[in-house]
């Protein structure tokens, strides 16, 4: 995963480089800038995105979330009456839950031993905990650093026995972020990662929804909160989006304001778009009709 951890790397000087620049950025004039040549930048980006580096810096650009809202804005409502029912599918990543119980999540994870190590991953690395019956956290450390990112974890199960382990969360996050299908190396047969999600009800309810919005759209916080049955509960639910504990694998990378603007996210804005620009150009590339209005 070395090779990740580079790539994200660049990218995010690559955001601050087209995000400086009055104009868009030719890709001769972009790799220039990130002391690249054309040809190396082409081959990175179109191994890491799966298209080219001049139609990602489209995806990049800072509106390209009010663009993705209008051209791939999920109906919740929908996806969770047809009955999620626990499970989620991220590409042919399937996503079982299990949540804690009531009494378990009031005494803070006493009783619980939780496994962490630290993991490189597209986006930068990654911090990871996991119970024996599944990840239980992951963070990414990009932005925030490693130790920030381990102790906001950590403080959400107080009362927890927490030991150093990467072995205990190494393989789910090799499932986790493998190559989608039709990329070089991609895995043969879906992959199934177990989630132990710990939080109170409400919060659940949220992140349920959050695992009905599919791989490439988005949704709004004005959505989840009626696709959860509490239309007048942006905030709580803008709230319980901010503490989820799996980013990524339950994505709250994907909720936007009504507006289109990104609004928050809790390992970093950046991060947040390069989530949402690596995931609308793996769609696009998938599937060549479904393209973005150009503006």
């Amino acid at each position: 995963m070395d090779d990740d951890r580079y790539h994200y790397r660049v990218i995010a000087r690559a955001l601050d480089e087209i995000d400086a620049a009055p104009a868009p950025l030719s890709l001769e004039a972009l790799a220039g800038r990130l002391g690249m040549s054309a040809a190396h930048f082409q081959r990175l980006f179109s191994r890491w995105v799966g298209v080219s580096p001049k139609r990602y810096q489209q995806y990049l650009a800072l509106d390209h979330a009010k663009r993705l809202l209008a051209a791939r804005h999920s109906v919740l409502e929908a996806a969770m009456a047809s009955g999620l029912s626990g499970t989620g599918r991220l590409h042919d990543l399937f996503l079982r839950w299990e949540a804690m119980r009531p009494g378990e999540y009031a005494r803070g994870g006493a009783g619980l031993t939780i496994r962490h190590g630290v993991v490189d991953s597209p986006f930068g690395p990654a911090v990871a905990m996991a119970t024996d019956r599944g990840l239980c956290g992951l963070a990414f450390a990009a932005e925030t650093g490693v130790e920030a990112a381990f102790a906001d974890l950590a403080a959400r199960w107080p009362a927890a026995r927490h030991v150093e382990d990467v072995r205990a969360v190494a393989a789910p996050l090799a499932a986790a972020f493998a190559p989608a299908p039709g990329c070089p190396h991609a895995p043969d047969a879906p992959r199934e990662i177990a989630l132990h999600l710990i939080g109170a009800p409400f919060q659940i309810k949220v992140w349920e929804a959050l695992l009905a919005v599919p791989d490439g759209h988005v949704t709004t916080y004005s959505d989840i909160a009626r696709a959860v049955g509490c239309p007048r509960a942006v905030r709580a639910v803008g709230t319980a989006v901010g503490r989820n504990p799996i980013a990524f694998l339950i994505p709250c990378h994907r909720a936007l304001r009504k507006s289109g603007a990104l609004g928050g996210y809790h390992w970093g804005l950046p991060v947040k778009r390069a989530m949402l620009a690596r995931e609308a150009a793996r769609a696009d590339a998938a599937a060549p009709r479904a393209v973005l209005p150009e503006t």
